[in-house]
């Protein structure tokens, strides 16, 4: 009794639940972790009146709510008993990612898909903004029964995600370091991308110079960067990295790396204006794959996590509650434009 009882007083501090939110909220909380189980008996409503101190009206409006709903059953003088053990139906995901990118798009189909029709879905944008992050975990802590997060990479964020029970997080997108033994389902940036490079050395070496579009303090990952001058260190690649693309000042004999499709689109846009053949006279690489850019121009080179297979072991994981610590690996796809 008293573990139920601390499930309903762990709901306390969210300021937007009524007491009768609270009532319900802590009981499927505590079937879902198993505190109590088809055919227990829960608190009476006095119990509850003498341990919360909430209304008898409160509390009787809660378990009607709860029989109401299938997930308790009420016996006649008995008291009320757990009807089920399978509250999935009942099951609230907060998915918070950074946006709404084509690869982020393919993620939360393929997510949804595989969470079915019996669970709600409310997904949230941070935007790479640690205050929006860190506002909308304090908004939605306790709120959920699940919480999906694509964690921003900055030292305050451990803290943050502190205030969500370990169990009911699962980190998608980025892996970063922390105390506490989360489930993720990630990519990896590091080696990966300089893998990527290295297998296409040779074709790179083609062209005089390659240059790398990457804006500092922005959601592009620090270790991208970092492997992109590994690798013009290790091979003697001459290449420059710049903040951003100019409109029009594409040059013949240039490798262009972005991560941006933004970027990519105006570039290919501005070779086909100066009449420069993509493959020979210039060449293009792009981070995360998608459709658009294996049909456009013959099709562009990319690296990338495959972000549908990400989001069937992410819903597989709310689904079945199953330990996943998984980096996704990343593939490179070599076609035309280079």
């Amino acid at each position: 009794m008293k573990q139920i009882i601390q499930q309903i007083k762990n709901l306390e501090s969210i300021n937007s639940f009524s007491k009768h939110e609270q009532l319900v909220q802590g009981i499927i909380n505590a079937i879902d972790e198993k505190v109590v189980t088809k055919g227990d008996l829960l608190p009476s409503v006095n119990t509850f009146i003498s341990e919360l101190g909430f209304a008898r009206e409160t509390i009787a409006k809660a378990y009607k709510e709860l029989v109401h709903r299938g997930i308790i059953e009420s016996k006649n003088r008995l008291g009320y008993f757990v009807a089920t053990n399978d509250v999935k139906q009942e099951l609230k995901v907060a998915l918070l990612i950074f946006a709404f990118d084509i690869f982020q798009e393919t993620f939360y189909e393929n997510f949804r898909k595989g969470l079915g029709k019996n669970i709600q879905l409310d997904i949230f944008f941070h935007h790479n903004n640690f205050d929006t992050f860190e506002s909308i975990v304090q908004n939605i802590k306790g709120k959920y029964g699940m919480f999906v997060i694509a964690p921003i990479p900055s030292k305050k964020t451990p803290a943050v995600l502190k205030q969500l029970p370990t169990n009911r997080v699962l980190l998608v997108d980025r892996f970063i370091e922390t105390d506490e033994d989360y489930n993720y389902v990630a990519q990896e940036f590091g080696d990966s991308s300089y893998n990527a490079f290295v297998q296409l050395k040779d074709k790179i070496k083609k062209y005089d110079e390659i240059i790398f579009f990457f804006k500092p303090s922005s959601a592009e990952p620090d270790e991208i960067l970092n492997s992109f001058k590994r690798f013009m260190k290790d091979y003697d690649i001459k290449g420059v990295i710049e903040e951003e693309y100019v409109s029009g000042s594409l040059e013949k004999g240039k490798v262009y790396f972005t991560i941006h499709n933004l970027e990519l689109w105006e570039m290919l846009k501005d070779s086909k204006i100066k009449g420069l053949k993509i493959g020979t006279d210039i060449g293009f690489i792009s981070h995360n794959d998608d459709i658009v850019k294996e049909i456009i121009f013959d099709g562009v080179t990319t690296f990338s996590t495959d972000f549908s297979e990400m989001g069937k072991k992410a819903a597989n994981f709310v689904l079945n509650r199953k330990k996943i610590q998984e980096i996704i690996p990343t593939v490179l796809v070599d076609r035309n434009s280079l």
